[in-house]
């Protein structure tokens, strides 16, 4: 099969669908790789570290599209990629079509099939390609949330860690999973006092096991989010609902009881945002103020540091990637997990979660097969 990596053209975007050891990969399972030119720069990688790998460079993405049969990329397509789409794509990539009918309708039309990362599961009911990059979005979102607490960003002019004699932030993680797991941890590691509201008892022994009574942990009710939210110094969103958009957990009203130049980092964002009052913002632009309160709601967090997410990445998506190349959509008859994340296929949409946030029929695949 042709395996093609176009370079990422959403703002602020420098991470690439596949590293030149990905690439080798690929070709050393018999397929042929095109990158577009400068593809990997963002990340720290050339075009000859690709030829080296045995791919071949393309001038534009209009050739990458043209010539491939399996496209592979890291963020959501923007619309002068859907127009490049037709039915014979498989496109693997980070797709989030909850929040975005528009991209949704765009995939549709196209006619091709449409693999997320972020709905593909394994044997542990775990969404292993979304984990490495909510281990990163995890962690960034503390740094974040730290260089926004200072007066010149618009924070209170708060330190994290605080000093000796003077206390350090309150931090509230609103989800235990793995982004707010890793944001807990370096949260704590800088001194932060800490709390993560999770509504899994299972999960909340687990995080007071490994983090030994260095986090505490709250169930999550209505009283508990708004307690927690409104005696902390920076709040983070950290809820999923795979393939669904995120539920609302700060409403607009709780920003005038909070502390002013409180800060809000919402990395939740991508799946509609779990505060009321998000909206997508770039690393370019970062923040936006509402009733004092600071608003850190970049969509693509992991893209600031593109060689670290762009290998963690292909590292989780390399095994499903050469199965869809190897088989092309057979690979999803034989492998539940990678069948998950089919969201689209040929004008329908194929994910339960996604067809009832989008208001779409739910067609399921495997009936589409026999």
């Amino acid at each position: 099969m042709r395996v093609g990596v176009p370079r990422e053209i959403k703002p602020d975007e420098y991470r690439v669908g596949l590293t030149p050891t990905a690439a080798r990969e690929y070709v050393t399972h018999g397929h042929q790789v095109v990158v577009e030119k400068g593809a990997g720069s963002g990340a720290g990688y050339s075009d000859q570290a690709y030829v080296r790998a045995g791919a071949e460079i393309l001038p534009g993405p209009e050739a990458v599209f043209t010539d491939a049969q399996l496209i592979v990329k890291v963020k959501e397509p923007q619309p002068v990629e859907w127009a490049r789409l037709n039915p014979g794509h498989i496109l693997f990539t980070y797709l989030h079509l909850a929040p975005d009918p528009a991209q949704a309708e765009g995939l549709l039309a196209s006619g091709c099939a449409a693999i997320a990362y972020e709905t593909v599961t394994d044997a542990q009911g775990g969404l292993p390609l979304l984990a490495p990059m909510s281990e990163v979005a995890g962690r960034i979102a503390v740094f974040s949330a730290g260089e926004t607490l200072l007066k010149h960003n618009g924070g209170m002019g708060l330190l994290i860690s605080g000093v000796p004699g003077v206390p350090p932030a309150r931090i509230c993680v609103l989800g235990g999973g793995v982004v707010g797991a890793n944001a807990a941890r370096m949260a704590a590691g800088l001194g932060a006092e800490v709390t993560i509201v999770e509504r899994s008892i299972p999960r909340m022994r687990y995080l007071d096991d490994i983090f030994a009574g260095r986090v505490l942990t709250r169930y999550s009710t209505l009283d508990a989010v708004e307690e927690e939210v409104l005696k902390a110094d920076v709040v983070i969103g950290a809820v999923l609902t795979a393939g669904a958009a995120a539920p609302k957990l700060v409403r607009k009203e709780h920003l005038k009881k909070m502390k002013p130049g409180a800060v809000l980092v919402d990395v939740s964002i991508d799946q509609g945002g779990c505060f009321e009052t998000s909206r997508p913002t770039t690393h370019m632009d970062p923040t936006y103020v509402i009733d004092g309160v600071v608003h850190y709601c970049v969509a693509n967090m992991p893209g600031a540091a593109p060689r670290t997410s762009s290998e963690a990445l292909v590292h989780a998506t390399l095994p499903f990637g050469l199965q869809l190349a190897d088989k092309g959509l057979d690979a999803l008859k034989t492998n539940k997990h990678l069948a998950k994340g089919l969201n689209v296929l040929r004008g329908d949409v194929t994910h339960p979660a996604v067809a009832e946030a989008l208001g779409k029929p739910f067609l399921d695949p495997y009936k589409a097969w026999a």
